[in-house]
């Protein structure tokens, strides 16, 4: 059985970094990146932390109800 696991990465820049969902069975990792300081977020699809994490949990369920069948 595969798990799918979400992880935090250590913030090299204060109030940047990414969320890692992290496959157990060794596929490619998929990964959210932040930045909390706005004056920073020059993309528009740059996300806070908190919008990227929401988008890392909604990628992790959806992934497991594929491996589910469901």
């Amino acid at each position: 059985m595969v798990e799918i696991k979400i992880r935090r990465t250590p913030e090299a820049v204060p109030k940047t970094g990414s969320f890692e969902v992290y496959y157990s069975d060794g596929r490619e990792s998929v990964w959210f990146y932040y930045d909390d300081e706005k004056s920073r977020r020059l993309r528009p699809d740059a996300m806070t932390s908190e919008q990227a994490l929401e988008k890392a949990k909604e990628f992790a369920r959806e992934e497991l109800e594929k491996l589910n069948g469901l």
